[in-house]
């Protein structure tokens, strides 16, 4: 069944983040900040979710479970949903799940706001690598726990990579209580490869660190990229959560239903103790959730090929058009790492500045990634070809005319 990815779907007046919540985040600390351009004309790569319908079986699914008609109290009474999750880890990578272990939360990121607090007493440190997802950090503010920051670098080869002097040193502090590991890591995109999740293994045991995973990007891989889950190679460790989700993989993200695996029966009991919403899910999202696990591998498929070949439209376009960009291909996510420093070294805020020039919205610097970011914007690429062409085009521009008047 071939999917159409080109087609070009009009978000307005869904209360979408994407399309009428982006002044708020985006531009929170400047909330007179005027565009010259209307919101309908706008190119939006920023937040992470996708312009793509969803799947034709998740969407029937969901339709239903509508013609059921009651949507009252709901649990997960039965084996459905467990086992379709389980399947799916086995089928993708040959990891097997204990039943017992899947908490569900409303997000990945609820959970990390609640998992710090339980984890971190006061005063005991949450590690991260930079740049970072911006929540992590927040959850360390929300909880009020220090935060360590430990600086990917760039290899030789131009690939980001930890720096494990620097780690080992941060994971040694005795404050550390807490690491956040991000594999696939956002916004780099790197998948980690085995002997680099090892080291990292083995500090954490080390240290007893306990070890948040997050692998909500872990099905968007390029073609002939593997994921190996940090579980499989600590598979006795008990101090590891592993976060996975249908949201990012087959864009559910409104849906909100997200898999924590927690592993210390102790932990999982005070988690279920403080989740306000435990044991209850919202039925449309199961019934979206089981199908996504259960029929959505074709769906998948020609998404990640469509999302190569998006890649594959950027890495040209900005050989041929701004070859002084910098960029290291993502090995999965949606999301390309491109450093532009070079191109406008006298712009300090690129958000502010590709949405006022470019009518462009994207992510751009420390204040969104927490710290080693400056010069870097991260693009979403999940849109069909010709808004990105249209996009990248504007980001040329834009570029090009700052550079001529200066």
């Amino acid at each position: 069944m071939h999917r159409d990815f080109d087609e070009i779907i009009d978000r307005r007046n869904t209360n979408a983040e994407n399309t009428d919540g982006f002044r708020d985040y985006l531009f929170r600390d400047r909330p007179g900040l005027k565009l010259p351009w209307r919101d309908e004309e706008l190119i939006r790569m920023w937040v992470a979710d996708m312009e793509f319908g969803v799947a034709p079986e998740i969407l029937d699914a969901i339709r239903a479970r509508l013609d059921r008609r009651i949507l009252g109290y709901t649990g997960i009474f039965d084996d459905r949903y467990y086992d379709a999750f389980r399947a799916w880890c086995r089928r993708h990578y040959d990891w097997e799940v204990p039943r017992e272990q899947i908490c569900l939360s409303p997000g990945v990121v609820p959970a990390l706001f609640l998992l710090t607090g339980l984890i971190c007493a006061p005063g005991e440190a949450v590690l991260i690598n930079t740049p970072a997802y911006c929540q992590f950090r927040r959850a360390a503010e929300y909880a009020g726990r220090p935060l360590l920051c430990s600086p990917l670098v760039r290899s030789a080869s131009g690939e980001f990579v930890p720096d494990f002097e620097d780690l080992a040193a941060k994971c040694a502090d005795p404050r550390c209580k807490l690491l956040i590991w991000c594999n696939p890591h956002n916004p780099t995109g790197r998948v980690w490869r085995e002997d680099e999740q090892r080291r990292v293994a083995e500090l954490a045991e080390r240290h007893g660190l306990w070890v948040i995973s997050d692998e909500i990007h872990c099905d968007l891989l390029r073609q002939g990229q593997t994921h190996t889950p940090l579980g499989k190679l600590m598979p006795d460790y008990p101090r590891l959560i592993t976060c996975m989700a249908p949201s990012k993989t087959f864009n559910l993200a409104g849906l909100g239903m997200s898999n924590i695996l927690i592993r210390d029966e102790a932990l999982r009991k005070r988690f279920h103790s403080r989740d306000g919403v435990f044991g209850s899910v919202n039925p449309l999202s199961l019934a979206g959730a089981e199908a996504a696990y259960e029929l959505g591998e074709p769906w998948l498929e020609e998404l990640r090929a469509y999302l190569d070949g998006n890649f594959r439209l950027l890495s040209d376009f900005l050989a041929e058009e701004l070859p002084e960009a910098e960029m290291q291909l993502a090995e999965a996510t949606y999301l390309a790492w491109v450093r532009l420093g070079d191109c406008l070294p006298d712009v300090e805020d690129l958000t502010a500045f590709f949405a006022q020039k470019a009518g462009v919205l994207l992510e751009a610097g420390d204040g969104l990634f927490v710290g080693n970011s400056a010069g870097y914007v991260r693009l979403n690429l999940a849109m069909p070809r010709s808004l990105l062409q249209q996009g990248l085009n504007r980001i040329r521009d834009a570029i090009r005319a700052h550079q001529s008047a200066n």
